[in-house]
């Protein structure tokens, strides 16, 4: 079972900023594609941004420009910095870790983001 410790979060004002973090602290951290993913009420999960072991990364084209993933072997942690944070960005944000980019990977327990107007 891989363990994921999600932190970061919150409430923040439209135009503010965020940042996420996801550790594996059990884990060979360097052989897990990282990602982030969010879900807001009665919408279906949607991948946000992912990082790869390689340090290749893609963005939904909803957060291009705005939000940043990153990740920092020496601590075994992903993050996600967001900016100009918009009250669409509002939903519950879970990290996934999948070794070596294959199957569904394993799941965070999930942050709250809320932005208000």
């Amino acid at each position: 079972q891989v363990r994921l410790v999600e932190s970061g979060g919150g409430l923040v004002q439209a135009g503010g900023s965020l940042r996420l973090s996801c550790a594996l602290p059990d884990m060979v951290f360097t052989s897990y594609d990282m990602a982030w993913y969010r879900q807001a009420p009665t919408k279906q999960r949607e991948l946000v941004a992912a990082i790869s072991t390689g340090g290749t990364t893609i963005y939904a084209n909803a957060v291009k420009g705005r939000f940043t993933i990153s990740r920092d072997n020496a601590v075994k942690s992903a993050y996600l910095e967001m900016n100009s944070l918009k009250p669409d960005d509002t939903a519950v944000y879970y990290c996934n870790a999948k070794w070596f980019g294959r199957g569904q990977g394993s799941w965070g327990q999930g942050t709250q983001v809320t932005v208000s107007s």
